[in-house]
Parts: structure tokens; sequence; C-alpha cells
């Protein structure tokens, strides 16, 4: 997957534009592509910039919804969760979630609740739920704070990285023929007849303008979603209400299990999650409403102590602001609903909807039903082109780098069956095979990979998203930045100025992640 190749492509006349490089967008392309249908999709940044790089990073039906009475949600959730178990086993991996009991009616509640999402799962299902008991408790967890501990129940969800399976989505539409670009924003839209026929994009590493031809263009944006929208009709009404999640990590020393917590219900009516990844634990998350869409969100202050305050309540050992590794924060593009502010009420199921000149919008939705989304989206856009009938493939599609017997706790296991081609390209040289840090589980030569065939334009591109160095430890991310960047640098044949830049650009970006830029209230 190579900018360059796909750049001489761009003003090929297309089925499908999609505007928007995030979970819906790259699901989208997936889908048309491997219907058969030329498809091009283009994204502002870099591919799952925004929202979709920063969530929980759980494949799941939501339990949440399931005590909001949403069964219609929680059921597709939970199909889609077992279909991409089966098409990206290499990306996605079964982790247990346990449920404490405090007081003595919370463990049969909650462990009725948890048999009817087993139910729900049906022959999709993971492991069924079961019961433990106090010790059997503090064996699996031994970090749990103890103190009126009654047990608990621990359950079965799906765990991924986001950003590589938005990576995995690219490579596999770029397979089945699509195009995509990185760094190629839409700043008009072509109409014919008051019909929309293509968009005027920008490339944002040249500056040069394109025109391109498209019988169907698709709006997925996310939280731009209205931006592109007003490009259509300045006058449209805002469909998208931002709510901002915030998360932290802290070392693996404050959970010391592989087992994740999951607390029902906190202060601002949301789940916290204390989850697993990569040797770190990472915490949250909040429910905030936002004015404003932006590519980089900035935590508040009081959503970090938030978060500190209600894993202290549940971890013996309480962490604090100086124990926080990183800290990042995403937007979820919910669909707004008159009258309501609460963003954490508000449905996290999808709409598509098509203006009068015919541009697509699809909103909402969640990584975890993406795919469903995608075929939605494309099925209305048949619609819309007046297009043949082409049947939807990807129920069972293999996403690129397909490998079974993956271990969910190598960090090379998202690359799937490309790990032989990255192994035979660090033997090219003995540098390569060299940790960017000791603190980070990355080789120099997986940042030649990324240049090469991963599309990495930036060094953020590979410390935030190719790799997630920046998520994991932010101090350590800025650290390594110079040596990124050389290395880039030469695959990318730029100049020391450009490396420089590159490296200010990165510890600019990075001052958001760490805590110590923070006024945070110890818990």
């Amino acid at each position: 997957m190579k900018r360059d190749e796909m750049l001489q492509r761009l003003d090929e006349p297309w089925d499908i534009l999609i505007i928007g490089g995030g979970a819906t967008g790259l699901g989208a392309a997936v889908d048309a592509s491997s219907r058969g249908l030329k498809t091009l999709l283009v994204e502002q940044s870099d591919f799952a910039k925004a929202t979709s790089s920063r969530s929980t990073k759980l494949i799941h039906g939501g339990l949440r919804y399931l005590q909001q009475g949403n069964l219609s949600l929680v059921l597709e959730a939970l199909r889609e969760r077992g279909r991409l178990c089966q098409n990206a086993p290499h990306l996605i991996y079964h982790r247990a979630f346990f449920v404490p009991s405090y007081r003595w009616w919370q463990g049969p509640f909650y462990g009725i609740g948890l048999k009817i999402y087993d139910m729900l799962a049906g022959k999709l299902g993971l492991e069924p739920s079961r019961h433990l008991s106090k010790k059997e408790t503090l064996e699996a967890l031994p970090n749990i704070e103890p103190q009126d501990l009654h047990g608990g129940t621990v359950y079965y969800d799906g765990q991924f990285d986001d950003s590589r399976l938005a990576i995995a989505l690219a490579q596999t539409a770029a397979d089945h023929g699509g195009v995509l670009i990185n760094y190629m924003k839409a700043v008009g839209l072509i109409k014919e007849n008051n019909h929309v026929v293509g968009a005027q994009l920008r490339d944002e590493e040249s500056g040069k303008e394109h025109e391109v031809r498209a019988k169907v263009v698709i709006n997925a944006s996310g939280i731009f979603s209205d931006d592109v929208r007003h490009l259509d009709n300045p006058k449209a009404p805002k469909i998208v209400q931002p709510s901002q999640g915030v998360h932290l990590v802290l070392d693996g020393s404050f959970l010391e299990s592989e087992t994740a917590i999951m607390i029902p219900h906190t202060a601002d009516g949301r789940v916290l999650f204390m989850v697993p990844w990569l040797g770190k634990v990472l915490v949250g998350t909040t429910d905030t409403p936002v004015n404003k869409p932006s590519l980089e969100p900035k935590p508040h202050d009081e959503e970090i102590t938030f978060i500190l305050k209600e894993a202290g309540k549940y971890l013996s050992k309480n962490p604090n602001k100086e124990d926080i590794l990183s800290v990042f924060a995403g937007l979820r593009p919910l669909i707004s609903a008159e009258g309501t502010k609460k963003t954490a009420t508000l449905s996290r199921d999808h709409s598509i909807l098509v203006s009068d000149s015919g541009l697509i919008t699809i909103a909402g939705g969640k990584w975890t039903t993406y795919r469903k989304m995608a075929e939605d989206v494309i099925d209305k856009a048949l619609l819309v082109g007046g297009f043949e009938e082409h049947l939807c493939q990807t129920k069972a599609l293999k996403l690129h780098g397909f490998l079974e017997n993956a271990d969910p706790l190598d960090p090379w296991s998202t690359y799937g069956a490309e790990r032989k081609q990255i192994e035979a390209l660090i033997k090219q040289s003995p540098d390569l095979d060299q940790f960017l840090s000791p603190k980070l589980p990355y080789l120099k030569g997986e940042v030649i990979w990324h240049v090469r065939e991963e599309m990495a334009r930036t060094v953020e591109d590979v410390l935030a998203r190719r790799t997630r160095s920046l998520l994991i430890d932010a101090q350590t991310a800025v650290k390594v930045a110079p040596i990124v960047a050389s290395l880039m640098a030469q695959e990318l044949q730029q100049s020391k100025t450009w490396e420089d830049s590159q490296v200010s650009a990165f510890k600019t970006l990075a001052k958001n992640y760490l805590a110590k830029n923070y006024l945070i209230k110890h818990s």
C-alpha cells in the first residue's frame, strides 16, 4: 500500500468516493471494493487519526446498552463481534472481564444480566460467564480492592488494537482494487443539475488540488460529518453531538492480571474499564459533551481526576498523577437528539441520511459494528447510484494478514501473515533489529515497514498509530522521536530540515498526552 502509486490513479472516474478514513469509511471501502465497485477513499489526515484510534480497544456487545434495554443494538454488536473474531483472529482476541460485587445483591444481579448477554450471543458467543468467590477473585486479580469484596462474575468480550485494525481494513480494500489516500482533504463538492457528482480535493502534502468524479459520494467523516454536509448545503442542520472520552494508561503493576475489570456504574453513569493492553493498564472512560470537533482533543483536568478517583475505589493500590504514563482523549460522533444534553443517554447506533443532492452521510455507530454499518451504507449507495445489484461479501471476508492461532500477547500478532516479510526486511540490516527503546516493544525495522507498506507519512503516524508508543508511554515516545524521524527521512528521501520539523511537531503534540501538563487532584 504505497501513497505514490495510489496518487497516480486519483483522477480516474469512480463508482464510489468515500470521504473519511476512520472505522466507518474504511469499512465502507472494504465493502464497496469487495463487491467489485471502483472505490476511492480520501482522508484529510492519517487513517484513524481521530476517534478510531482512541477507543477503549474493545470489540463488545455493550453491557450498558443491555441495561438500557436496547436489545437490538446488543444483538447486532454481538453478531458482529463473533464475525470479526472469525475474519481477523490476528487482530481480535478474547479477554476475560471481571464484574466485582461489593454488596450482597450485586452478584446475582450482574450474574443474571451476563447470562442474558451470553444467551444473546448464541452460536457466535465466546466463552460462558461464571461466578467467582472472593478467594477465586483474589487469586485471579491480586490487586483488586479486597475490603467488602463478595466475589463477582467473569464474562468474555473481544479486545483489539483499533488503529492496527484500521490499517488492516485499508490494506484489505487495496487488495480488492480500492484506492485509499491519506492527507487528502475534501474541500468542496462538485454538482451537476443540483446533484453531487464528485469532490474537490487538496493534497495536504503538496498543496495540489484535484477534481474527482464519482457516481456516488459518501460522507463518512465521523465527528466532521456536519462540515462535509455543509459543503453540500450550508444550511443543513447539525446531526452530530461529539462526546469526549478520556483514557489513562498505567503501568501493568496496578493490575498484575490478564483479566480486565469492568465497573457497571460510575458517578457519571458510564461503565469504567481497567483493561490489560500491551503490558500496561488502560483505564477509562468519561462522557463529556463537546461543542466543536477537533482532530486532537485535549482531556480536561477534571476528567483525569475523575478516572483516578473511580479507579482507586477498586484497586488496592491507588493510582495518582505521577503514575500516568499517557493520557488521551477521543470524540464519539453521537447522533444528536433534540432536547438531550447528557451524551451518555444518546444512542450509539448509526444513521444514514441522503441529501436532496444525493450526498450520503453515515454517522454514529462504534467500532464493533463497523462491518454492518458499511454493508448498510453501500446498500444505500447502490440505490442512490442506480447500480446493478452487487451482493455484500464481508460477512465471511478474511481481512488482510489473516492468520489463525496468533498470540495476543505478542505485539507482532497484529501483522498477521506479514510477519515473515517484516522479519526478512530486518535481516537485511542488523541495525534494524534494535528496539526503539527498552521501554517499548517496537523494532527500528518496523518503522521502515510502516513507511514502505502502511503509508506512514509522519513521525506521529508511526508513534501514535502504526505503533502505539505515544499512547502507552508518552515520555518515552518523545525520546525516540528523533530516531524515528531519521529512519523515515532516509526512507522518504527527506532533508534534515524535515527531520527537525517532524520532531518538533511531535514534541508539541505529545504535550497533550503527558499528565504533568494537567492540574490533577489526587484521589
